[in-house]
């Protein structure tokens, strides 16, 4: 297994693992648990997604995609000014 993304957050993996299962990548997310024993620190470091290294090279094409996307909608985000204090309210 290798390394193809690692992740922020653990809604980061599992969104490049989904989209790469998409694409009938098999796809695991090393670190997942370890989460949990660190508590509130960041996981820097702790969350890998991981594919065979026979899909390394297809798999590398999809995460540069969704990566861009979560960057965009990262940038997005730090523009917006004013956020509303109701949490159910999405800013579009």
């Amino acid at each position: 297994m290798h390394i193809v993304y690692r992740a922020e957050n653990l809604f980061d993996a599992h969104l490049v693992k989904d989209a790469l299962e998409a694409a009938e990548i098999p796809a695991f997310i090393s670190g997942e648990y370890l989460t949990g024993a660190i508590g509130q620190l960041p996981a820097m470091d702790y969350i890998a997604v991981m594919v065979p290294e026979s899909s390394q090279a297809t798999a590398e094409g999809i995460v540069r995609e969704v990566d861009a996307r979560l960057s965009e909608v990262r940038q997005a985000m730090s523009e917006i000014d004013d956020l509303p204090d109701d949490p159910f309210v999405v800013p579009c």
